[in-house]
């Protein structure tokens, strides 16, 4: 079982008599639970089981939970699979004309979810009065413990979402104000609840991303993403090396390149340069 606090709601606002009003801090948070390296459920995929639990329906249950029926279904048999039991059963039929049910494995593990988000809730707003900075360092925690094969891992707030008549175009802006683009599918925009003003994080792989000198000039090319940096070391290996790309505003992305191409571009500390990587290139990914 895991957990991670979300952002802290603390805003202010001036009343018409001129007097500041501060809002009290509000810890939030998102429990969810693990079976070895694989993420079973949280919030969103309990919520949609007690709606199944509701409403006897998928369709009835990814109306209410905002989800479309294919993602519901999808996210079922995910849970399904690595629960190692059903916990949701559909019938054909009969003369109710069949319906969905949860089995008591899946009413268990909603009533154990529910009990241990009181709980979380409660250590939140525990550790939040007792800890300075309680909330930044712990999520900063959760961010540095995560494990994936991707070397660049890039936080950022979804800026704006387009939608295209098969996939979405998602741009996440990074800590310095520059952008990453990603394309995705409609149906994991939804699930992964990617809207204006959400956090995300953006994962590429080094070897997805190419290296320019920046000139200084504008680049053509057809890849979207264009982010600007400064070198800031370069790791050379029997055939290729490893560059970091400091980018303005602190994020570092790192470019597997050849030997070769690091001698003909005069790649060195301190050198200008451009990261370059497709749309495509980009998962995005958001703590449940």
């Amino acid at each position: 079982m895991t957990s991670r606090t979300a952002r802290p709601a603390r805003s202010s606002r001036s009343s018409r008599s001129g007097r500041s009003l501060r809002e009290p801090l509000e810890l939030g948070g998102s429990v969810w639970f693990q079976t070895g390296e694989h993420t079973l459920g949280g919030a969103s995929r309990i919520a949609l089981l007690a709606a199944i639990g509701e409403t006897g329906s998928i369709t009835g249950a990814a109306k209410a939970v905002g989800m479309s029926y294919k993602a519901a279904w999808d996210a079922i048999d995910a849970m399904n699979n690595l629960a190692g039991e059903a916990l949701v059963e559909r019938a054909t039929g009969g003369k109710g004309g069949g319906g969905t049910t949860l089995t008591p494995r899946a009413t268990k593990l909603i009533a154990t979810f529910r009990a241990v988000e009181r709980e979380h809730r409660r250590f939140l707003e525990r550790a939040g009065e007792a800890i300075e900075n309680f909330v930044d360092d712990w999520q900063l925690i959760g961010r540095i413990g995560m494990k994936t094969s991707a070397r660049n891992q890039l936080y950022g707030k979804v800026s704006a979402v387009t939608r295209g008549a098969v996939n979405d175009e998602v741009e996440l802006e990074l800590p310095g104000g520059q952008t990453i683009v990603a394309v995705l599918t409609h149906e994991s925009t939804e699930t992964l609840g990617l809207t204006p003003g959400a956090q995300a994080f953006a994962l590429i792989k080094a070897s997805w991303v190419m290296l320019l000198v920046d000139d200084g000039k504008p680049v053509k090319l057809s890849a979207r993403n264009q982010l600007r940096g400064t070198v800031s070391g370069v790791k050379r290996g029997a055939v290729n090396s490893e560059a970091a790309l400091q980018l303005d505003g602190g994020p570092v992305v790192t470019a597997i390149v050849t030997n070769e191409s690091v001698d003909a571009l005069g790649l060195h500390d301190g050198v200008k340069a451009i990261a370059v990587f497709k749309a495509s290139s980009v998962i995005l990914g958001v703590s449940d």
